[in-house]
């Protein structure tokens, strides 16, 4: 049965990352690219200070750092412990695939980008919901774009991507839980 998973994934990963033209392979690249949406995070401190104050946001950096840093490692315990190759580090595959990423990496289960971008995403999407109600799809509709980068690159399947989306989207939301309980408990 995990036989004929991964390979229905092999088999979607090839379909959807052949949809790729030479003509967007630059747009890709910078949407993959991890510092092209620091833009984005400014704005998201911005409206996070706006609504909250200086205290809270003091708060909120440290807890999206912790955030960060527990999804990025989680990640890289499932990488190593799950062992599997990424699709670039495929030799059988590599005729059949499109690989326009800088750098291929060993193991892709799950993806970091994926994880990292959801758990922002819902973080920052509910704990602004009362103030922007449309920005969470906003959100969404962004970190599932970066998702889809790491396929049309070439460097992680589409369960890959599954995964990290779901494990990204539980640490967001527990993180901001964890937000409001701070926000209660010492009035920030």
């Amino acid at each position: 049965m995990i036989d004929q998973l991964l390979d229905y994934d092999t088999q979607l990963f090839l379909f959807l990352n052949n949809l790729g033209k030479p003509t967007w392979d630059g747009l890709w690249l910078l949407i993959t690219n991890k510092l092209t949406f620091v833009p984005l995070y400014a704005i998201l401190l911005y409206l996070l200070y706006k609504k909250f104050g200086l205290k809270s946001l003091l708060m909120f950096v440290v807890v999206i750092a912790l955030m960060i840093t527990f999804t990025d490692q989680i990640t890289n315990v499932f990488k190593r412990g799950f062992a599997r190759p990424r699709p670039c580090g495929e030799a059988d595959l590599l005729d059949q695939m499109r690989f326009i990423a800088v750098r291929c990496g060993k193991y892709g289960f799950f993806s970091g980008h994926s994880s990292n971008s959801m758990a922002a995403a819902v973080f920052a999407g509910l704990i602004l919901r009362p103030y922007y109600k449309n920005l969470i799809f906003i959100l969404l509709f962004w970190s599932a774009v970066v998702a889809y980068s790491r396929i049309y690159v070439g460097v992680h399947y589409p369960l890959d991507i599954f995964c990290g989306l779901t494990f990204g989207a539980i640490s967001g939301f527990l993180f901001y839980k964890i937000s409001k309980i701070l926000l209660r408990t010492y009035n920030f």
